[in-house]
């Protein structure tokens, strides 16, 4: 209930006011009254009330001055000035001190009635924005770690952009991250990540998420300042700022990884191959790092699993360096997402253009790039939800049959045919999801209209990015999802309004609309009539 006191030199005119109107049908409640302005700010500092209705002229101290007091003290408090002096200047003073409105003697019911509305409808949407800042700090809070983990990618992917927004940012994270300081990351991959992940329930996931990122935090804590978040599923990356005051860095940095795989081992029973990336001199060199670190992880095919993997020990080991690396792996799954076979070939040209030179155990090496390549077809295949039994029996032959092939050339070809076929399969998929998509949002909007809807929590719905659900709405609909969304409001308050008992704000809140003057003018450009005009037609 909001409390309300009246101050008025004349006791009719306060017992008046009291029983002009019924309070409570606004939610007010009378919280007390007083003759004069110095007795009616003393009521007002101890009942602290919401809406303040004073006389303009009273002996001791004027209505003005006493708003002025309660203006500077209490600036959330609603004054409605009354007065029997029609006098500009003070109408200009009231103005000044920015009133709530101004009244004149004698008091009209329904002028009274309407500036209590008006009050009241201000007071619920401060209100309203008191709890949305409320709330919205809540979920701030709760979603720290997870923009903390959002800032640490951005920077393995993107580097920066700009120092000084960098360090506010970072600052605000409560990250320590000095811009000239040598970093070093590290990739932390598990190994047979389907095993270890296809067993578990969901909470299972999280735990052993939660539980992993905790034994690598608290290792790069003993030995080194740096941060570990999980940057992708079943991969896990460790940011390091390195100290040149380290005798010996590198002994460390080994060590560091060792006790990340050994105590992962010991106490979560999975293995882990760590990468290790090549020093950065400075922050904004991270995606170098982190993509040497990643590209030594990936390694484990050929290097073994449950190991600590540098670029060093693949540019010496036996094997040699694999040529088919994480860039182009990127490159080709962006060309089968696409679902565009021209995009696709052009990808698949240029990586078999780039193993073209290799001479010394070529084929091995094509052989080893074409299985990656058929493997990646079905890991994404797998991630969209369309990997379907017969699928993955046409893998399964496929990478049968690339072992039984002699050539460069039929390698390419063979590939080539079976990744475009996959290419058409993800194309077909999702022309057929396009009315789900469609249906899905329409309910959604339906089921959510009366919140304060936007276009990303929409689109998160049906887990596609905010971009690709507008265009396909709008496609697909020949309107835009807002349009849709107030017109599905417009019809609830139509329903609405057929209900006398219902007031014209109230119908506002239940629509998902705020303010009720926006409301109301939105309402006649949709209908061609106003609130009142509409309800008085039913």
């Amino acid at each position: 209930m909001y409390k309300l006191v009246i101050i008025d030199d004349e006791p009719a005119v306060r017992d008046g006011l009291g029983k002009f109107v019924d309070w409570g049908e606004y939610g007010i409640v009378l919280a007390g009254t007083a003759d004069d302005g110095d007795t009616g700010l003393e009521l007002i500092e101890r009942v602290k009330p919401d809406i303040v209705l004073t006389d303009v002229m009273m002996p001791a101290m004027d209505g003005i001055r006493m708003s002025r007091d309660v203006r500077e003290r209490f600036p959330e408090t609603k004054i409605v000035f009354i007065s029997g002096h029609n006098d500009a200047n003070y109408l200009r003073s009231a103005l000044q001190i920015h009133a709530a409105d101004y009244i004149f003697k004698p008091v009209k019911r329904t002028e009274l009635r309407k500036v209590i509305e008006g009050v009241v409808q201000d007071l619920h949407a401060k209100e309203k924005e008191r709890q949305l800042l409320k709330d919205m700090q809540v979920k701030l809070t709760q979603s720290m770690p997870l923009l903390r983990e959002k800032f640490l990618m951005s920077l393995i992917q993107d580097g920066i952009a700009n120092a000084d927004e960098l360090q506010e940012r970072a600052a605000f994270l409560n990250l320590s991250l000095p811009l000239e300081t040598p970093y070093l990351a590290l990739a932390i991959t598990v190994d047979d990540s389907e095993e270890v992940y296809g067993g578990r329930s969901e909470r299972d996931k999280q735990l052993l998420s939660y539980s992993l990122l905790n034994i690598i935090q608290e290792l790069i804590d003993q030995f080194l300042p740096g941060y570990a978040f999980e940057n992708r599923a079943a991969e896990y990356v460790a940011l390091l700022v390195l100290d040149d005051r380290l005798q010996d860095p590198e002994d460390t940095l080994l060590s560091l990884a060792k006790a990340i795989r050994d105590n992962v081992r010991r106490w979560l029973k999975i293995g882990v191959t760590i990468g290790v990336g090549e020093r950065a001199e400075h922050i904004g060199l991270l995606p170098a790092s982190y993509r040497h670190a990643r590209e030594a992880a990936d390694q484990k095919w050929y290097m073994g699993k449950n190991q600590v993997i540098t670029m060093d020990s693949l540019e010496s080991g036996s094997a040699g360096p694999i040529r088919f690396d994480s860039r182009q792996s990127e490159r080709l799954l962006s060309g089968l997402k696409s679902g565009e076979k021209h995009r696709l070939e052009t990808e698949l040209d240029g990586i078999f253009e780039a193993l073209a030179p290799i001479r010394k155990e070529g084929f091995k090496y094509v052989r080893h790039a074409g299985l990656q390549m058929i493997a990646l077809a079905g890991r994404l295949l797998l991630e969209l939800n369309l990997l379907t039994r017969e699928k993955e029996e046409q893998e399964a032959r496929a990478l049968d049959g690339l072992l039984k092939l002699e050539t460069k050339a039929e390698l390419q070809r063979f590939v080539s045919d079976y990744l475009f076929g996959i290419c058409g399969w993800i194309q077909e998929k999702r022309s057929g999801r396009s009315s789900n998509v469609i249906e899905h949002t329409q309910k959604y909007i339906g089921e959510n209209y009366a919140k304060n809807l936007s276009v990303a929590e929409i689109a998160a719905s049906v887990y596609l990015s905010q971009t690709y659900v507008s265009l396909l709405f709008k496609q697909e609909t020949g309107e835009t999802i807002y349009e849709y969304l107030m017109k599905v409001r417009i019809e609830k308050a139509k329903e609405l309004l057929r209900d006398p008992r219902i007031k014209f704000y109230e119908v506002c809140e239940q629509v998902g609309y705020s303010d009720p003057s926006y409301f109301g003018k939105l309402f006649k450009k949709m209908t061609g009539l106003t609130l009142s005009a509409y309800r008085d037609q039913q």
